[in-house]
């Protein structure tokens, strides 16, 4: 009985391996013939390419009264062929044709002037200011821009600073940020501030008698300051180098000081010679 059951065993073994081969060899055949196909497809289309790139010629054929007949061969030259493509092209560059040529133009250096005439900063005054939430070293203020509504300001001032010292007080501000949300809560503007060091940093102060809203500038680098500043060009990064305050402790760049026109120029109160940073 044993035997039998062996010998069942090996028959269907044997079937089943028979089965593979014959679909092995099917799959080889219909391979082959796919592989045919497309050897046919190539040749066709190589055809049809050398037809269209090939010399045209135009025969025109006039006739004329009392049977005259004159025939014209125009042979169509490559400067005809380039002549006849360039009068179909559009003038008009693409979006991504002037994307990447403005980018060229970035990278060779030819991008609109990088200088602190960009940034939009303006005098705040600082209405409310809490802790945030979720960082112990962050700190929301509610800022008075001379807006319709107040802005969110969300400020990395560290341990150092009693918010009782800058509530209801007027401040400088880097206004024209992308909005950014910061552990939860999103900023719309940047405090600027003088640093000695990361436990040693002053507000920059208003002159007396600027109101929220006025601009601060420098009378050396007049312009319009960008409406938003867009992260990839990295404008204050590449301008921060220059912000510093002097030896009366005015802010400056490259040496020419941050003023609100007719009123007077920002100061950090006791810090002089100092990197100014954007918290």
């Amino acid at each position: 009985m044993e035997y039998f059951k062996q010998q069942i065993l090996l028959l269907r073994e044997k079937a089943l391996l028979q089965a593979s081969v014959r679909e092995e060899k099917k799959l080889l055949v219909e391979n082959a013939k796919l592989k045919k196909d497309i050897s046919e497809l190539k040749t066709q289309l190589t055809e049809t390419q050398r037809r269209k790139t090939g010399t045209h010629t135009h025969t025109h054929t006039h006739t004329h009264t009392h049977t005259h007949k004159q025939t014209h061969t125009h042979t169509l030259t490559p400067q005809d062929t380039e002549d006849t493509e360039d009068r179909r092209k559009v003038n008009f560059p693409s979006v991504e044709q002037r994307r990447s040529r403005a980018d060229s133009l970035s990278v060779l250096g030819a991008d609109p002037q990088v200088d602190v005439s960009r940034l939009d900063i303006r005098i705040g005054r600082i209405v409310s200011v809490r802790k945030h939430p979720l960082a112990e070293t962050l700190y929301v203020q509610e800022v008075d821009m001379g807006e319709p509504a107040p802005r969110t300001v969300v400020s990395k001032l560290g341990l150092y600073i009693d918010p009782e010292q800058f509530e209801n007080s007027p401040a400088v501000f880097l206004c024209n940020i992308r909005p950014s949300k910061i552990r939860g809560v999103t900023s719309h503007a940047r405090l600027l501030c003088g640093s000695a060091s990361d436990s040693h940093i002053e507000l920059l102060a208003p002159p007396p008698g600027a109101v929220p809203g006025d601009r601060v500038t420098c009378r050396t680098f007049p312009g319009e300051a960008d409406r938003q500043l867009l992260p990839r060009e990295r404008v204050w990064d590449r301008l921060q180098g220059d912000l510093r305050t002097d030896a009366r402790g005015v802010a400056t760049y490259k040496g020419a000081e941050f003023e609100v026109k007719g009123k007077g120029q920002c100061k950090a109160p006791t810090l002089s010679d100092c990197v100014i940073k954007s918290t």
